[in-house]
């Protein structure tokens, strides 16, 4: 090896260059800025300001956040789903004398105000959501005249009633405590602002509803097409919009007990500048809860040591309005510019060196020698089949595989000329595997590992796993499970062929030439699911060998075949069985004789070979090569390759032209035949075995049953 192939070996070994694709590709990213930028603001301040990071001083800003952080939040649900509500300051005001009318004036009881005042911003937020909702008027406009007409009202009920309001004052304890009172030190205003943030955060991510706000944001049509109801989650969002705004005004009205004509006036700019500040797109379908607070503490921040600095009276929209602009600026710049970095370093080659290719020439006496033996095999299903990557036997010999459709597709003996969807699952079902009560357990790509019984009833088992403790990406969540086999125990082996990408992308992976893959196992008997293997390069094939204690996995950008034992004394141990595969292997499976079956999904080539151990000539073909260009590993040559646990190779049969089968993904052996699936075939082939026992099933091998 020479000194730069050293160099480059240790030096993509100890520097992860994948974490930063990892960092960008997060959604909390985008809180990087508003949060860098409450850093700067905090610091800049505390060197102006005596005292600026008192007790007292935060204090009173989370007083002041319990109050006007209420209507930034329902402003931010508003632009989530594509709108804005420019009469929050006025509904804010109207809140606030509403309040103190039922209160102080009519005397009511805190139980009939409180729900009085959120009702009356919910009656604004309610004529808001009919006009823009329903009857489509543009939500800008709409929301102006609801401002000026909310206002005028605002400014009629003051002219008539303020001196009536104002004279008189609640002696209700309750009242007092929720302006000024605190629980723990801590302004009561705030804490309950912290549980309402909670719940609609938890809401927004977590439920239907909050996914429907973020859908109809992201694409009003997409949206419409899906089934959402579009119009009617418009409107609830300017519903929710004025109920927050009022609740903002009534706890103002607690704290301070004004009835001013400048009540509110402004705030509309506040808490737009604050949503936007903190990143809550104004192109809707990008943001949350917390993005709304972080930005509402950064201008509550500036704003008060505007204040405290004794600024003329107009700095303090002066300065709003540069914020606005700024933080439009950087929205739509950071938005455009982080796709296009992350299409930049995510896919992320490394260093990796494979063993000498072994020679497949015709007539050599290489193992791997080729031959024409799958020419004109039968095919199964010709035409009716797309992408049947894996099959299977029940015990009464009829045939399954899975497609692109999301059906499982099930041919029944002994001609298997009449097929039935058997069951729809969605998703891309892969790997396939009977247990000894026929019950059917496939995996489905991007939804995990299910179960089908022989009356069609379809169980989930697993779709996520314990996280890695230093990972990055969140790994608990099963996004490639590809190939699974049953122990004797019942437990579930399968394997995840990358965590970083999904089954339109896969094959990016190969690119990579890292360790993105892991073997998982899930145990019925506790219903729980744990990764027992990790750090694999493209796991891609399980198989029991028999013993209760091993299995065997194909790693297919590694082009090897390993061992793994997961119980018994050398339980956790990894052993090669073969290393230096002609292919890419892809599912393996028994075959009577005791040795295994090898499906290798496509053939090495010299060029790809060399290409990974240069792994910087990757990384800049990936950046500045349309993706239909790059090189890929050879995967239209369809071989199967015979191995025996020892790593010994006894037969190898082809595809030699490539017409039958050019990419065999799976090869099952049943009563004297050899069963070839592809995910890129349209048929199941079947070839007839010379030597075979015609009598040898797996469901014997593995549970006993004839």
């Amino acid at each position: 090896m020479s000194v730069s192939e050293s160099f480059a070996k240790w030096r993509y070994r100890l520097v992860p260059d994948h974490l930063l694709g990892e960092v960008l590709s997060k959604n909390w990213i985008d809180n990087t800025i508003p949060f860098l930028f409450l850093i700067i603001v905090v610091v800049l301040f505390q060197s102006l300001i005596p005292g600026f990071l008192s007790i007292a001083g935060f204090a009173d800003l989370a007083r002041q956040l319990g109050e006007v952080a209420f209507v930034a939040i329902g402003l931010a649900i508003v632009m989530l789903a594509g709108g804005i509500d420019l009469s929050v300051g006025s509904v804010f005001a109207l809140a606030n004398f509403a309040a103190l009318a039922f209160i102080n004036y009519l005397g009511w009881p805190l139980y009939l105000a409180i729900p009085a005042v959120a009702a009356i911003g919910a009656f604004v937020g309610l004529i808001n959501g009919l006009l823009v909702g329903y009857l489509r008027l543009r939500a800008f406009l709409t929301t102006l005249a609801t401002l000026i007409i909310v206002r005028a009202v605002v400014d009629l009920l003051i002219l008539a009633y303020a001196r009536k309001v104002a004279m008189t004052m609640s002696d209700s304890d309750a009242w007092l405590f929720l302006g000024e009172g605190d629980l723990f030190g801590v302004p009561f205003n705030f804490v309950l602002l912290v549980a309402v943030a909670i719940i609609a955060h938890l809401v927004l991510s977590r439920s239907r509803y909050g996914w429907h706000i973020l859908a109809v944001g992201g694409s009003r049509r997409s949206a419409y097409n899906a089934g959402i109801a579009v119009r009617r989650t418009i409107c609830i969002t300017y519903v929710i919009s004025g109920m927050f705004a009022a609740i903002g005004g009534l706890f103002y009205a607690a704290r301070l007990g004004s009835v001013g004509p400048d009540t509110g006036i402004g705030l509309e700019v506040t808490v737009l500048t604050a949503a936007v500040l903190g990143g809550v797109s104004l192109g809707g379908g990008r943001g949350s809860i917390f993005k709304a607070l972080l930005g509402t503490a950064i201008v509550l921040l500036v704003t008060n040591s505007l204040i405290r600095l004794n600024m003329p009276s107009g700095a303090t929209p002066l300065v709003l309005g540069l914020l606005l602009l700024l933080a439009v600026a950087v929205d739509i710049r950071w938005l455009k510019n982080r796709h296009k970095l992350l299409s930049r370093v995510y896919v992320s080659p490394t260093y990796f060196e494979l063993p000498q290719r072994p020679a497949t020439e015709a007539g050599s006496a290489s193992p791997y020698a080729v031959n024409d033996a799958f020419h004109g095999v039968e095919a199964i299903g010709l035409g009716e089949l797309d992408g049947p990557e894996d099959m299977i036997f029940d015990s009464k010999d009829n045939l399954y595989t899975g497609g692109r459709q999301g059906d499982i597709v099930r041919f029944l003996a002994p001609d298997y000329r009449t097929s039935e969807v058997f069951v729809h699952l969605g998703g891309f079902p892969l790997g396939l595997a009977f247990d000894a009560k026929d019950n059917l357990h496939a995996c489905v790509a991007g939804m995990g590992v299910y179960m089908v019984t022989p009356e069609r009833e379809i169980v989930r088992l697993s779709d996520e796993t314990n996280r890695s403790l230093f990972s990055i990406i969140d790994d608990s969540r099963i996004r490639m499970a590809d190939d699974l086999d049953i122990a004797p125990d019942g437990r579930v082996f399968f394997s995840e062929a990358t965590v970083r990408y999904g089954v339109s992308d896969w094959a990016v992976d190969a690119l990579e030439g890292r360790g993105n893959g892991r073997i998982i196992a899930y145990d019925p008997r506790t219903k729980s699911t744990r990764t027992v293997l990790s750090g694999r390069i493209f796991p891609n094939g399980i198989c029991m060998v028999g013993d209760g204690e091993s299995l065997l996995f194909a790693e297919t950008w590694a082009c090897r075949i390993s061992r793994f034992w997961f119980a018994g004394p050398k339980k956790g141990k990894v052993e090669t069985v073969v290393a230096d595969l002609p292919g890419y292997p892809d599912n393996l499976n028994r075959a009577s004789d005791g040795r295994f079956w090898v499906a290798l999904a496509g053939m090495r080539s010299p060029v790809f070979d060399m290409s990974l151990t240069v792994p910087s000539f990757r990384r800049r073909m990936a950046q500045r090569v349309a993706m239909d260009e790059w090189l890929y590993p050879n995967l239209n040559t369809g071989c199967v390759v015979k191995v025996s646990l020892d790593g010994t190779v006894t037969e190898s049969l082809w595809d030699l032209g490539g017409a039958s089968h050019p990419q065999i993904t799976s090869v099952r052996e049943h009563k004297g035949y050899l069963y070839l699936g592809g995910i890129n075939n349209n048929r199941i082939g079947r070839h007839k075995l010379a030597d075979a026992d015609p009598s040898w099933t797996s469901q014997h091998a593995y549970w006993g049953q004839p």
